[in-house]
């Protein structure tokens, strides 16, 4: 990383602050005062502005009870959105880890480490998401056997990877997905003639959403759930 986006980074200071800084010669890098604002550092050098040191800000991770109403942006001009769920202070930088619709409820992931969020996010990856679900049908048991076998979307013609649908109830069931489409299993069921009346999120790989935690409330990741990913 540059030392001048280091130290920005790090002290809230402008670019252009910090190059006044750096002219002043108040910058040290390993003791040694600096004003390249364009050195690289490979992230074992000590920094220090007016000799106290500088550490990059601690990256954020939470897990959020998502309530229906609300939706998954970090800005909507005519609807809440999940951001405004949490303190401005601590909404700022916070990115939404795998979206949900707006009715859907159950664990919703931000943070402001962009690797971590690819991790969980990317396709290669094919994280594993839980969800159960409420529908206005009974669900039938051959559906079992279609959604492991793939099913054919609406205006989608490539089937859906394999999932795993357990009934729970006449009209209930928990749903494994390792894919993310658009609205996915309300259109699964929908081409299986049945309708989806309800849907929480469950879990995201091996996080689960604590069950203490109430709907529209937050709380941060420990540590075992943020390396667990």
């Amino acid at each position: 990383m540059r030392l001048d986006k280091y130290v920005s980074q790090c002290s809230g200071l402008s670019r252009k602050s910090v190059k006044q800084v750096l002219h002043q010669r108040r910058i040290a890098v390993d003791g040694e005062p600096v004003r390249n604002a364009g050195l690289i550092l490979c992230g074992e050098e000590t920094v220090t502005l007016d000799g106290h040191p500088l550490a990059l800000p601690r990256a954020r991770y939470l897990m959020l009870h998502k309530p229906a109403g609300v939706v998954c942006a970090t800005e909507d001009s005519s609807q809440r959105t999940v951001l405004d769920l949490l303190p401005s202070t601590l909404a700022t930088g916070q990115q939404i880890v795998g979206r949900l619709d707006k009715d859907t409820t159950g664990l919703l992931l931000l943070t402001d480490d962009g690797q971590w969020n690819h991790r969980i996010t990317s396709p290669r990856r094919a994280c594993a998401k839980v969800y159960q679900v409420t529908t206005a049908d009974p669900i039938e048991p051959s559906a079992i056997d279609a959604f492991h076998d793939g099913i054919v979307l609406k205006d989608d013609p490539k089937p859906t990877q394999p999932a795993t649908l357990v009934i729970e109830g006449s009209h209930q069931a928990s749903i494994t997905l390792v894919e993310g489409r658009y609205h996915q299993v309300k259109r699964m069921f929908a081409a299986l003639g049945n309708r989806v009346t309800a849907l929480h999120r469950a879990s995201i790989g091996s996080i689960r959403l604590d069950p203490e935690l109430p709907e529209g409330q937050f709380r941060s990741l420990t540590e075992d759930e943020i390396n667990c990913v």
